[in-house]
């Protein structure tokens, strides 16, 4: 009887309180914490177009939508292109995060004094011959995969006149876990213009417009049963269908001020407005000081106000050869502060023929 009572009265505490959370309103949970903003970040495929390319350009804070003299303008904005000079190629390797590798390679060849193309290849390897392991063989079962991000682009950049230009930029995009292969196409377009104060450059970019990305392989293919109680055959393939998802759409505006202070001395200060598409609006800065024309100490900040990032400041170093060398040669490294992922490092190498 003791507990039959017992019984009851917590029926009838659990009634009552349902009772009150039914006559509630919208006003009785206005304390509770909600938010009504809406982000949209992690929902694009392929981030690693997001990204930077070049130690000089990353030790500025990415701020580089408005630089055109090497051949990381091919990432940043194509425009570029044509106002580098000479032929130039740069290798660019960075230490990235969670013990990844990210390799680039980018190249411009001159065609005339308004007119370049250019290419480049991005490659981030994020694991290679790992042990397939499953439950009932847990040190492996012989097969071994990897995953990959690849991309491939090439640009043309064109002058009108001796302030403006424009470029735009094709490329092949491609991902790989295992079996599984995501491909797709994108397009970069970008305008670059001197203007008429001396030093000051703008820039603008729209990078990675395309197709949406999905995976497909052979091991989305299954053995199904579609009726378990009944044994009938549970030999029947299905297919099994993934998401697609889009592509970073990255929005650049960009300046750039370059001053002569001395024969032996010049400064650069750079700033960047980004607005992606999967992510909040920010703004990047860099400044860089060299001294006779031989050695830059670099410095900058990325995604200035995005309070949910936690990437931070950014500095660099760079050396570059006398010209009268057969190969002149730039050597640039940078390091960005990266938060509870801790710091990445970068170096470049990069020739002018």
């Amino acid at each position: 009887m003791i507990l039959l009572n017992y019984l009851r009265k917590i029926l009838f505490t659990f009634y009552l309180i349902c009772f009150l959370f039914a006559q509630s309103g919208e006003d009785d949970f206005s304390n509770l914490n909600f938010t009504n903003e809406i982000y949209n970040r992690g929902s694009s495929a392929a981030a690693f177009l997001e990204i930077g390319v070049g130690a000089r350009a990353t030790a500025l804070g990415n701020a580089y939508t408005a630089v055109s003299d090497d051949p990381a303008t091919i990432f940043w904005n194509p425009a570029g292109l044509s106002w580098v000079e000479g032929l130039q190629i740069s290798f660019n390797h960075a230490d990235w995060l969670a013990d990844t590798d990210f390799e680039n390679v980018s190249l411009v060849i001159p065609l005339n004094i308004n007119n370049a193309i250019g290419i480049y290849l991005t490659y981030l390897n994020y694991v290679d011959n790992q042990k397939v392991r499953t439950i009932t063989q847990p040190e492996g079962t012989g097969e071994y995969y990897g995953a990959s991000d690849f991309v491939l682009g090439s640009a043309y950049s064109g002058r009108l006149g001796n302030r403006f230009s424009f470029g735009f930029t094709g490329k092949y995009i491609r991902q790989e876990i295992w079996h599984e292969i995501a491909d797709g196409y994108a397009l970069d377009i970008g305008i670059y213009y001197k203007t008429k104060y001396d030093g000051l450059v703008l820039g603008s970019s729209i990078s990675n417009f395309g197709s949406e990305m999905k995976l497909n392989g052979r091991d989305l293919t299954r053995a199904f049963d579609a009726d378990q109680l009944n044994y009938s055959n549970d030999k029947l393939n299905v297919l099994l269908s993934t998401g697609s998802f889009p592509l970073p759409l990255i929005i650049r505006s960009g300046l750039s001020y370059s001053k002569v202070i001395s024969s032996q001395s010049s400064i650069l200060i750079l700033m960047d407005l980004l607005h992606p598409s999967n992510d909040s609006e920010s703004i990047n800065i860099g400044f860089e000081y060299t001294f006779f024309d031989l050695l830059s100490l670099r410095t900058g900040f990325h995604s200035l106000f995005n309070s949910n990032s936690i990437s931070g400041g950014t500095f660099g170093v760079g050396i570059k050869s006398n010209k009268k060398f057969i190969l002149p040669f730039d050597l640039d490294y940078s390091y960005s502060e990266w938060g509870i992922l801790q710091m990445v490092h970068r170096f470049s190498i990069g020739w002018s023929l």
